[in-house]
């Protein structure tokens, strides 16, 4: 497999520290408002990042952290008038109302800034030992340019870096560029002892802690937005490297920029949509595969007529997929004939081509096409007219579940629980046909036409899908 490294800016062929084990870290949320779309991409692709490593046999193990103590959190407090933990609690269960329904399983470890606060505090400790960061005042700031390589993620010399720095009146920093490690307590504000008084860390420093309490000091992968790679992932190999005495991370990956009308979309900008709104407009299944429908690092414009193109993909799946169900119910007893036994060994070719596409640094959106061919050969040669085995449907079904779930396609609709009152009208439906009563049955089907739903009369019986 080959991933687009940041760091080299090329494509390099995937190999882990350690055979048949793969150590990622993504960077969460700041947890002090619902995410939005911007913030779904990343958390979509590397779900289907780790996914993938797990369906070629890798060991993973994912940390995504959530920042749960920050100037923003601190300040929605005081918006809404309660505690700066109750907010992060808040936003933390919002957090996970959104991804679960957004088909992303659960990290390995999911850690909180605030519960790693000694492993915060002893990096801090270290780098001032080092040389490497000063105390002023009760602040703890790191020495950029004691760090020789500082700039080598994003690609600018550290002078260049300098050049566009603010300068804030009356800064007690040593450079421009120094970054904060720990920040002095304020009045009202949370805040933790620490060998240089009450206080809580920097941004930048929780996830090199956190990376190496649960990775190690060297890790395969860290994945992330494209804005993060300046300043957020450059000072976290700043902090690490200096810490630890050796590389950082192997592959840093980066997905592109989500926008609207052309513009990044941010929170920061006011021009971005919430998950939530989009699910209420969309459903939370279309965003996923309006996700998947990109290359992850390719730029992606929002708009409601492309959520409404995913929506629609994402249904003529879901319904080949129900028509297999209906034939492993419904179809001919038996082994399968030669033609079919012949078919069936024939898909393992999509097979091949899905894992060629994914070995190509992530690329979901030819993955999603190599499905559509399959399913385009499945349809035919599973309908009414093939008069189908159960047992080809089945094996039809098993590499077309295997695929789908390398992507967390979520073929299995939320609003399936209504498909049990759609089964009861078509047996009132098939009573009065049986009974004679075919205006009864007309009426029926108008009904079931009502509420979105399509009967086949088949010679299997029948089958209904989604308008």
């Amino acid at each position: 497999m080959k991933l687009f490294n940041t760091m080299t800016m090329q494509k390099e062929e995937f190999v882990p520290i350690e055979a048949g084990k793969v150590r990622m870290y993504a960077c969460g949320p700041t947890v002090y408002n619902f995410i939005h779309v911007g913030n779904a991409r990343p958390i979509i692709m590397f779900d289907v990042l780790r996914r993938y490593f797990e369906y070629r046999g890798f060991e993973v193990t994912f940390v995504q952290n959530f920042t749960d103590v920050d100037d923003k959190i601190i300040r929605r407090a005081n918006e809404e008038g309660i505690s700066p933990s109750d907010v992060a609690e808040k936003y933390i269960a919002e957090y996970w109302t959104d991804v679960k329904a957004l088909g992303v399983r659960e990290a390995t470890v999911h850690p909180r800034a605030t519960e790693n606060m000694q492993q915060i505090i002893d990096m801090v400790s270290s780098l001032i030992e080092k040389g490497f960061a000063y105390e002023v005042n009760g602040d703890v700031y790191y020495r950029t340019e004691r760090f020789a390589d500082y700039g080598k993620l994003s690609h600018q010399p550290l002078e260049d870096l300098q050049a566009g720095a603010r300068i804030d009146v009356a800064d007690i920093k040593e450079n421009p560029m120094d970054f904060a490690l720990w920040k002095a307590a304020k009045p009202g504000e949370p805040a933790w002892d620490s060998p240089w008084g009450k206080g809580r860390p920097g941004w930048h420093i929780e996830c090199s802690a956190m990376s190496v309490r649960y990775l190690g000091k060297t890790i395969d992968i860290h994945c992330g937005g494209q804005d993060l790679i300046f300043p957020h992932h450059e000072n976290e190999i700043a902090q690490s490297e200096a810490a630890n005495g050796c590389k950082f991370v192997n592959y840093w990956v980066h997905n592109g920029f989500i926008a609207v009308d052309n513009r990044k979309m941010s929170k920061s900008l006011g021009n971005f949509f919430t998950v939530r709104e989009a699910a209420e407009a969309y459903g939370y299944d279309a965003i996923r595969m309006f996700m998947l429908m990109s290359h992850y690092r390719s730029p992606l414009n929002y708009s409601g007529e492309i959520l409404n193109q995913a929506k629609a993909a994402l249904e003529r799946l879901s319904t080949a997929r129900a028509n297999l169900d209906f034939f492993m119910a419904n179809g001919r007893d038996g082994e399968m004939s030669a033609d079919e036994k012949k078919f069936a060994d024939g898909l393992a070719g999509y097979r091949t081509r899905f894992d060629e596409v994914m070995d190509d640094d992530l690329n979901t959106a030819d993955a999603v096409a190599v499905v559509f061919d399959m399913v385009r050969e499945i349809n035919s040669a599973v309908s009414p007219a093939s008069d189908p085995t159960k047992a080809l449907a089945k094996a039809c079904a098993a590499i077309f579940d295997e695929l789908a779930d390398v992507l967390g396609l979520p073929l299995k609709k939320a609003d399936e629980g209504g498909d049990a009152e759609i089964e009861a009208l078509i047996a009132e439906r098939q009573a009065a046909r049986k009974a004679k009563n075919y205006a009864e049955a007309d009426r029926i089907r108008d009904e079931i036409k009502a509420k979105g739903y399509v009967l086949e009369d088949t010679p299997q019986g029948v089958k209904f899908h989604k308008a």
